[in-house]
Order: structure tokens, then C-alpha cells, then sequence
């Protein structure tokens, strides 16, 4: 009997235990004609890490049907990770391409990475919780990042399996508190470490003058103004520091509210137009109080509506929009997908993949994201209008469709460096609740919602549909999806910039030490070898040409992000009565009286957006101006590389996009090899003479979701379902027909 700690499985009658009983201990065995030796393979701990458990004898299955191979090894826990240490003799050669992580190896995970425990009991697998009864004979680890862990116990001692297990189940599982994070920890170990300074891979947007630059670069600086009201968190925990306003706009107002209610600045489009956002004001059910608010609304909205301020249109994301409930629904949907336990598993749910696929509404919900982002950007730039993003909290999906309009109209949020600035100034120092949206600290299931990966997923969609406008690959996008879960950095372990400045002791004036430095996820080096780090950066990328000096005289850009739109005729700003109408809805909206439809609801708008949408992709996408996704049902499509990286079934060998990439790649090297003879030509023919031509790449070894699949470690057939192999025919007809199939187990 099953103690309340374990759930799940089902019932029925139990299979006979095995009689028989093996004296010969595991390492004992005889394998692959070479007796396992006691090889001990260290374990490598960061700074500040400490071991709290661990178990011998532990076999890691391979994912394949029955999983009835493997490779013993030590299973240990620490309060950073889950590793497993043992002698695999399958890993590719030293020498061989590899894309390795320096924090986490192949079989690390990181705790906060584990997404569900199970435990197999007499065949049947359940999910582990709490304090046990039973422990299993199997160890299942289903991670976030969409790994599967097997880890068969049978050989392993009774206490030993009892301590890991437990010891998993507690440090994965259990409530944390902010400070028990090994953020804090490594942080501390690792405090007289020399440190990069971050602000050389990203804006951060902690300083008046990070503001001050942004407003310049994009022209907004007659209209907005950056304000440290906010200075010391005196008015509001949940904004940062400094922040930017329309220039009117009186500091007491900001301080009204708590910064409820205020338009706040996010990014100027090149005609002047800019996309704000807000947070609604708390809901009151005094007529009083109502009365006050909607006073404070209106003052507010007469002031910034007055020349030289364009006319605002809102956009309610909180009613009109998607909930963070339908994200999360979709997404545990979706990643059941992926999460693989064996060959058979795989090829059973082939038949009815893309009904789940459907079913599921990830790819229609990454659908309606960049949808959303083409309106608001049809408004911006074919209306003339400002857009002001209305949210409750202003703190989810304002990010993410602020961000998605920015990556798509201003090319400079497609280098890394200005991605990276992005995801800072919208995400970081936007107030998104990282730790409770990625439930770090397990404290809530309520509060859990991918709103931060499934912008990753838009950005890859884009990525997808126009590799050379970006130059990030996608491989950065996957690794930093990763990086979610990585407690070495603080970039994703805050739910505002509030509360990481109170916990790494900037805001203690007593204090008498320093305050601690944390690492930013933005340098990838901690994570990556500079080999390693190219697979980051886009090789057919194209940027922006240069303008020579006499040509930048001459010409008198009304701002320098030109864009690829077609010419269409600007519509001009509505009458003054539409802003009327316009703000009694958002003071409605404000005081929680939610309408059904606030914008778009005519048909007149919704032509126009066709006639923007269909005009931009009849004309060829230009890579340094405004772009585009292509929204139809076929073209978003599923993020391979992060999803079906670790099923090596979904494998192209030799095939796939890299193959692609690769024949690109070298065609480059050879056109640069032909202009270096040509111009070593023209030097001296010596020179020419004595260049040893540099062997071709060779893309045979490289899979489809390279690089995180370089090899398939353990080849072998397909495992069909029974059904397949019946309507394939038996051996001697397959026998016959040897011309006609392929064995995959020989590519």
C-alpha cells in the first residue's frame, strides 16, 4: 500500500514479482567485452554548492523502448542540481564539435529545472510528492527544458535510494524561501571573483542616463521625459527607479496612485507616434472613490492630449485579450507532446500528433500574439495614432506585446545587443514576476504561466520566417530559454527590480558590507566557450549599411530607422470628439466596468488592417526596416529545435535546416577563399602559390537540431508500432523489396 505521498497510476491486479535473485553486483558484469571498472568520476561543484545526498549503483536508462540499457553510475543531489556521474563510453571524442554548457552538463539538471517526479512501482508509473511510504524501483525526472530522466534503483541500497529520493522530492517539491535560492549562495562564495561589468552586453535601465540614451536613439525626447520620482521605490514597489512620461505630466500625478493610471512611455515610433502602457487603478466600490478616479482620469488624459501628442487609441489586454490561465492550460497541453519515455510511446502517438498538436492551441495562441502586435503596428505606423497598452498590473502581456512591436519595427531589437537591452527594459525593468510566472520558490501553482517563453516562440517565428533580419539564431533563443532555470543568474529570479535591490542589501543604508554582485545571463561567456559562442551569432545576417559621410550631409531623414513599408497613404488624425469617446472607455476600463469590444470593432478598421498586412508582404521584406510574420495556419509553425531536441527519433541525420545553413556556409568560405586569391594575386604570386587550400565542412555528422543533437548516441531502428511492422510486411517481403526501403538504422 501506497502511502499519501504518491498518486496517480491506475488500478487492476498486480504482475508477479520475479523470483529470481542475482548475487553478482552490477559492477561485476561484464559489458561490451569490457569489464566496468571502479573509475570514480568526479563531481564538480560551484562556489558556494554543497552535496546533500547521493546514490551508487545507479543505472541511467537509455530512452528507448523498455529501456533496458544503460549506464551505472552515482545519482547525487546537491542545493544547486541533480547529477548523474558515470563512465558513459559513448560520448563523442574530445576533439569532436560539441556545444557544451560550462555550469550544466549533459546529465545535470538544475532544481529548478524538474517539472514532475514519478516513481514506478510494479510497472506502473506515479507521481511522487511529499513524504513516502514506498519508494520506487524507478526514478522518472521530467524536466522543464523537456529532458526525460530514467533512473533504475533495483541495484541500489535500500537507505541510499531512500535518501535520494526523498532528498529530490524535498529540494524540487517542497515551498522555498526567496533567500534559501543558491543565487544568494554562489553570490556570496563567489563575492571577490572579478566580475564584467553588464552593461557591456546590455542597456540595463538602472540610471536617469540609460533612459536619456533610449529617449535619444529613438527620437522621443520632445515629447517624454525619464523621472526619478520613483527614486528609493517612495512611490511604487512594483515600478522601477526611473521610468519615462509624456513631458506634461506633473510628478505628484505619478505619486496619485501609487503609478496607477499613468501612460507610461515604451518606445517612439519614427513618425513621432509612441506605444505607452498602464495599469488599471484599484478597483473601488465607493461612488466616492469612483468619482476621484475617474477625476484623476480624465485631468490626466487632458493633459497629455494637446499638441504636439498624437491621438490615443487603447488597447485592453486584460478583456479583450488572452488570460494567463489559457497560456498556462495550452502550454501543459503542449509540452506533453515532447515529454518522451521511450521509442514506443513516441511512435504510438505518430498517428494522432497533430490532433494533440491542434488540440492543444499553443500555436494559435502564438498566432493571436503576433496578431495583436501587427494591429498595434498598423496603428503606430499607418494611422498615425499612439497605442496605449491597458493591462491590470501592466506586467505580462503588456511585456510581451510591447516587445514583439519593437523586435518587429525597430531593427536595432534584432541585434543581440539590442534584444538583449529589450528583454531588460520591458521585462526586467518592466515588473514581470518572474518568480512566481516560472514558480521558482513552488509557493504557487495559481501564479505559473510561460508568458516569457511563448515570447521566445513569437521571436522565433519571426526568426523562422526571416533568418537574415535577425542576427541571433535560433540556438541563442533556445539557450536562453535554458537560462530560466539557471539560479546563477539573477536576470530571471525577481518579480521586480524592488525586490532584488532589497535583497542584494543596495537599498540597507546600515549595512556595512558591500552589496552583492550578481551575475547577468547576458554574458554568455560564464556559460560558453567562445567556440561554442558562435553558434549564438547569425552568419548570414544582414546589417544596416553605413552611410559615408558626404551621403549622411546630404541626406535629412525625418528619423534614421527607415522603414520597408510600401507607400500608402497616411491616414489623417481622427476628430477631437474621437479622443472623448476614446477616454470615457478607458476611464470604464480603469474602474474595472470592462466593455466587450474596445477596439477593432468596426470593419472598417479591420480592412485596413488586411490592406496594411497584405501590403507589406507583396513586396519584398526589407531586413533593416519593419517586418512582418506571416500569420496564415501553416506558417507558424513548431520551435524544433527546443522541443524535439532530445527525442532522437525527430532526427534528421545529415538533414534539416543545419543542412541548409551548412552548404551556405560553405559557399561563404569559398567565395572569401576566391577573393583572398585574388587579391593575394595582386600582392605576389608566391604568396599564392604557398596557401594551402583549407579542407571543405563537412555537414555528415550533423543532425537536424544541431548542436544540441550533434550525434544520435545510441543509433538504432525505429520501434514501430505492432500495426506498422503488419503493414509493412514480414522479413522475407521486406527481404524482396530491399531496393525500395531504406534501413534507418544504417544512416
Amino acid at each position: 500500500m501506497l502511502g499519501k505521498g504518491v498518486v496517480g497510476g491506475g488500478g487492476g491486479t498486480k504482475a508477479p514479482k520475479p523470483s529470481f535473485v542475482s548475487y553478482v553486483r552490477p559492477e561485476e558484469i561484464h559489458t561490451n567485452e569490457k569489464e566496468a571498472t571502479e573509475k570514480e568520476v568526479t563531481l564538480h561543484l560551484l562556489p558556494g554548492e554543497q552535496l546533500l545526498c547521493e546514490a551508487n549503483t545507479v543505472l541511467k536508462c537509455v530512452q528507448e523502448d523498455s529501456c533496458q540499457r544503460g549506464i551505472y553510475g552515482r545519482l547525487v543531489c546537491t542545493d544547486f542540481k541533480i547529477a548523474f556521474l558515470g563512465d558513459d563510453e559513448s560520448a563523442p571524442d574530445n576533439d569532436e564539435t560539441q556545444f557544451k554548457n560550462k555550469v550544466i552538463g549533459e546529465n545535470d539538471i538544475t532544481l529548478h529545472c524538474v517539472d514532475q517526479i514519478y516513481g514506478v512501482f510494479d510497472e506502473k508509473k506515479k507521481t511522487l510528492f511529499g513524504q513516502l511510504k514506498k519508494y520506487p524501483e524507478k526514478l522518472v525526472i521530467h524536466c522543464k527544458d523537456l529532458r526525460v530522466f530514467h533512473f533504475c534503483l533495483r541495484y541500489t541500497k535500500e537507505e541510499e535510494v531512500k535518501r535520494i529520493v526523498s532528498g529530490i522530492i524535498h529540494h524540487t517539491q517542497a515551498p522555498k524561501l526567496l533567500k534559501r535560492l543558491f543565487l544568494f549562495s554562489y553570490a556570496t562564495a563567489a563575492r571577490n571573483n572579478p566580475a564584467t561589468d553588464p552593461k557591456k552586453h546590455a542597456i540595463m535601465f538602472d540610471t536617469l542616463q540609460d533612459w536619456f540614451r533610449e529617449l535619444e536613439r529613438t527620437k522621443g525626447n520632445m515629447k517624454y521625459k525619464a523621472v526619478s520620482v520613483n527614486e528609493g521605490y517612495k512611490v511604487c514597489e512594483r515600478l522601477p527607479a526611473y521610468f519615462v512620461v509624456p513631458a506634461p505630466l506633473l510628478e505628484e500625478d505619478i505619486a496619485f496612485f501609487q503609478g496607477r493610471g499613468i501612460p507610461i512611455w515604451c518606445w517612439s515610433c519614427h513618425n513621432g507616434c509612441a506605444l505607452l502602457k498602464m495599469s488599471a487603478l484599484p478597483k473601488e466600490q465607493d461612488d466616492g472613490m469612483l468619482q476621484i478616479q475617474k477625476n484623476f482620469v480624465d485631468r490626466i488624459y487632458k493633459t497629455v492630449h494637446r499638441p504636439p501628442y498624437e491621438t490615443a487609441k487603447t488597447e485592453d489586454l486584460s478583456s479583450n485579450f488572452l488570460s494567463l490561465q489559457e497560456i498556462q492550460m495550452a502550454y501543459s497541453k503542449f509540452k506533453q507532446l515532447f515529454l518522451i519515455d521511450n521509442s514506443t510511446e513516441f511512435w504510438d502517438t505518430d498517428i494522432k500528433w497533430f490532433s494533440l498538436l491542434e488540440s492543444s492551441s499553443w500555436l494559435d495562441i502564438i498566432r493571436r500574439c503576433l496578431k495583436k502586435a501587427v494591429e498595434i503596428i498598423e496603428c503606430l505606423e499607418a494611422q498615425n495614432m499612439n497605442v496605449l497598452l491597458l493591462e491590470d498590473n501592466a506586467s505580462d502581456l503588456c511585456c510581451l506585446i510591447s516587445s514583439l512591436v519593437q523586435v518587429m519595427m525597430d531593427p536595432h531589437c534584432r541585434t543581440i545587443f539590442g534584444f538583449q537591452s529589450l528583454v531588460q527594459k520591458e521585462w526586467i525593468m518592466g515588473g514581470h514576476c518572474f518568480l512566481d510566472r516560472c514558480n521558482h520558490l513552488r509557493q504557487s501553482d495559481k501564479e505559473e504561466a510561460p508568458v516569457f517563453l511563448l515570447f521566445l516562440d513569437c521571436v522565433w517565428q519571426l526568426v523562422h520566417q526571416h533568418p537574415p533580419a535577425f542576427e541571433f539564431t535560433e540556438t541563442y533563443l533556445t539557450v536562453l530559454s535554458d537560462s530560466l532555470y539557471i539560479p546563477i543568474f539573477s536576470t530571471f529570479f525577481f518579480n521586480s527590480p524592488h525586490q532584488k535591490d532589497t535583497n542584494v542589501g543596495r537599498e540597507s543604508q546600515d549595512s556595512q558590507s558591500k552589496p552583492l554582485n550578481l551575475l547577468t545571463v547576458w554574458d554568455w561567456s560564464v556559460q560558453f566557450e567562445p567556440k561554442a559562442q558562435t553558434l549564438l551569432t547569425n552568419p548570414l545576417y544582414v546589417e544596416k549599411p553605413k552611410l559615408e559621410k558626404a551621403q549622411r550631409k546630404g541626406t535629412h531623414f525625418k528619423h534614421q530607422r527607415q522603414l520597408s513599408l510600401p507607400l500608402t497613404q497616411s491616414k489623417s488624425s481622427p476628430k477631437r470628439g474621437f479622443f472623448r469617446e476614446e477616454t470615457d472607455h478607458l476611464i470604464k476600463n480603469l474602474l474595472g466596468k470592462r466593455i466587450s469590444k474596445l477596439i477593432n470593432s468596426s470593419e472598417e478598421l479591420q480592412d485596413g488592417f488586411r490592406e496594411f498586412y497584405d501590403g507589406w508582404h507583396s513586396r519584398p521584406p526589407s531586413y533593416q526596416g519593419l517586418l512582418l510574420p506571416h500569420l496564415e495556419g501553416p506558417e507558424i509553425k513548431v520551435w524544433a529545435q527546443r522541443y524535439l531536441r532530445w527525442i532522437p527519433e525527430a532526427q534528421i541525420l545529415g538533414g534539416g535546416g543545419v543542412a541548409t545553413m551548412s552548404k551556405l556556409l560553405e559557399m561563404m568560405e569559398e567565395v572569401q577563399r576566391l577573393q583572398e586569391k585574388i587579391e593575394a594575386r595582386h600582392h605576389s604570386q608566391e604568396a599564392l602559390q604557398a596557401e594551402a587550400a583549407s579542407p571543405p565542412r563537412t555537414s555528415g555528422r550533423l543532425s537536424s537540431l544541431f548542436p544540441f543533437a550533434l550525434l544520435q548516441r545510441h543509433p538504432s531502428k525505429p520501434v514501430l508500432p505492432t500495426s506498422g511492422w503488419k503493414a509493412l510486411g514480414d522479413e522475407d517481403d521486406l527481404a524482396k523489396r530491399e531496393d525500395e526501403f531504406v534501413d534507418l538504422g544504417d544512416v
